[in-house]
């Protein structure tokens, strides 16, 4: 896993793995901030953990590299993001096609970007929530994999709203990893499928 903050999502699916809701082991967990508290939270459970820092690297290309070979020596088949601060690009994305994850606090394809729960409330939006999705090179405009809705009340602001939406974040994202374990994700151009009947449903809609 990679991460920048506080590593509340790290921790909802190191509990989802402890808990036997997902099969699954985080066998590493790397950070570009040496204050994350991601960090403590993998060494309380064991975890193996580094420290990488960009400004360590000659380049943006020199730096994914690196990263993919860390991730590569720890034989990670998954790569999830969680409050990781930085866009990935090619480098890094070609060593792992669609098995890079994120998730973003709101409905994508609205509100990419940072601050997506001021964004959402500054819109004035009755709904917003959070997705799980696969990374591209794009901000925040992979494939999607799964989302959950979260109303916005009258009196929330960004910190309200933020933290109904976390909620869910924690539920759904282990899930989402739980469905790539399971070998049911089928992904075409933009769409995502969980079984290869569900696909052929669609295509028959069409």
């Amino acid at each position: 896993m990679l991460a920048s903050g506080r590593g509340s999502n790290l921790q909802a699916i190191m509990d989802a793995i402890g808990e036997g809701r997902l099969n699954g082991r985080v066998v590493l967990v790397i950070s570009d901030n040496p204050h994350a508290r991601a960090l403590e939270r993998a060494r309380i459970a064991k975890v193996p953990t580094r420290l990488m820092l960009p400004s360590g690297y000659q380049s943006k290309a020199d730096y994914e590299k690196a990263l993919a070979q860390c991730c590569q020596e720890y034989k990670a088949q998954v790569v999830a993001l969680a409050g990781f601060m930085r866009i990935l690009g090619p480098t890094f994305l070609g060593h792992f096609p669609q098995r890079v994850v994120n998730i973003h606090p709101s409905l994508l394809p609205a509100f990419p970007g940072l601050h997506a729960q001021e964004q959402a409330l500054r819109h004035g939006v009755r709904f917003s929530g959070c997705t799980v999705h696969f990374v591209d090179e794009g901000v925040d405009s992979g494939p999607i994999i799964l989302q959950a809705v979260v109303p916005v009340l009258a009196d929330d602001d960004e910190e309200t709203l933020s933290e109904r939406i976390l909620v869910q974040e924690h539920r759904i994202y282990p899930r989402a990893l739980q469905l790539i374990a399971e070998g049911r994700m089928l992904v075409e151009g933009r769409r995502v499928y969980f079984t290869e009947m569900e696909r052929s449903e669609r295509g028959s809609e069409t």
